[in-house]
């Protein structure tokens, strides 16, 4: 007689993005067993390609994910890993008062969001005449990496991975990122002055990601803190 099949629920959630619903279940001892092999490696290239295997086969494989923004994927995973482990999360965070005590705070993931800043755009205007236009980090951007949040160590690549298109309006050509190599890209951001970067730079700075601010309290000093919370590794420290 063959065993009994056990029933999995099923949930539904936004992605940020697009505001498209999808339906999604929690993962499986089989899809936990994947990730947990990955954060004992410690390896953050295994642990990033394990986050994107869990959220596709908890969304029945009818997502893109190579092609959605980084932060829509640690959204779902959180969403997931939720109704998978349980809504809340312990955190152990250092206390800012002192830099040296620490403060364990227990966070309700139904409280985290994708924050948008207002004002941000992903078009950038280096001159009067020529510009940028952006897309957001996607997994694949971190893939070669491991890092998923963009340093010195990934800057360019990322930076290179996210361009769209360069246009020059006195010429009024637009030159698409698909038709050039990661060299040339990455030569062209090299040409930028100060100025220029940091808009660049502004575009990640200001782009949506997940981030909640919590207030903590210094068990040594009794002094209450506000701490802001920045991305899928700060809601599991």
């Amino acid at each position: 007689m063959a065993l009994p099949v056990l029933i999995t629920p099923t949930y539904e959630l936004e992605v940020p993005s697009t505001e498209e619903k999808i339906k999604y279940r929690p993962f499986l001892v089989k899809e936990e067993k994947i990730l947990l092999i990955a954060l004992e490696s410690s390896n953050n290239t295994e642990i990033i390609q394990a986050i994107g295997q869990i959220v596709s086969e908890c969304t029945f494989n009818k997502l893109d994910l190579g092609k959605m923004p980084m932060f829509d994927v640690e959204y779902m995973f959180l969403q997931i890993r939720a109704k998978s482990v349980g809504e809340t999360s312990q955190l152990r965070l250092l206390c800012p008062d002192d830099k040296k005590s620490y403060a364990d705070v227990e966070i309700d993931l139904n409280d985290i969001g994708v924050e948008v800043i207002e004002g941000h755009t992903n078009k950038i205007e280096l001159t009067d005449e020529m510009g940028i236009i952006m897309q957001y980090p996607t997994i694949d951007s971190f893939a070669g990496t491991g890092i998923t949040a963009i340093s010195s160590d990934n800057m360019l690549d990322v930076i290179s991975s996210c361009i769209l298109q360069i246009y020059d309006k006195k010429g009024e050509e637009v030159h698409y990122a698909k038709d050039q190599t990661a060299k040339e890209l990455i030569d062209f951001i090299e040409q930028l002055n100060t100025k220029q970067f940091r808009e660049v730079q502004k575009f990640f700075d200001t782009m949506p990601k997940l981030q909640h601010e919590i207030t903590i309290k210094n068990p040594e000093t009794n002094v209450e803190s506000k701490v802001m919370l920045n991305g899928l590794n700060d809601f599991f420290a």
